[in-house]
C-alpha cells in the first residue's frame, strides 16, 4: 500500500506528508529502494531544505499526498574532475 502511494507521488512529482517516530515531514518523493537488510525505504528531498534523507517504510505512518503542490526534481550537478 505505501509503496503504491509512493509511486504514485513520485509520478505526478506530488509532495507526501507523513509521520515519521515522533516527527511529521513534508518531503518531495525521488526513491524507493532497499536498505542493506532488506528494509524498503524512501529517499526524499526535505521541502524547504536541500537535505535528501532516506526513510524507513516501517517507522511511517499518517501518509498524505498533496495533488496540488507539485515539485520540479533538483538534481545535484557534481563537477566533474578533470
Amino acid at each position: 500500500m505505501k509503496s503504491e502511494i509512493f509511486r504514485e507521488a513520485i509520478k505526478s512529482r506530488s509532495k507526501v506528508r507523513f509521520y515519521y517516530g515522533l516527527f511529521e515531514w513534508v518531503v518531495e518523493p525521488y526513491y524507493i529502494s532497499t536498505d542493506r537488510n532488506g528494509n524498503k525505504v524512501l529517499y526524499a528531498k526535505v521541502s524547504s531544505s536541500n537535505e535528501v534523507k532516506k526513510f524507513d517504510f516501517r517507522k511511517m505512518a499518517n501518509i498524505k499526498v498533496f495533488n496540488d503542490y507539485k515539485f520540479s526534481p533538483v538534481i545535484p550537478i557534481i563537477p566533474i574532475a578533470s
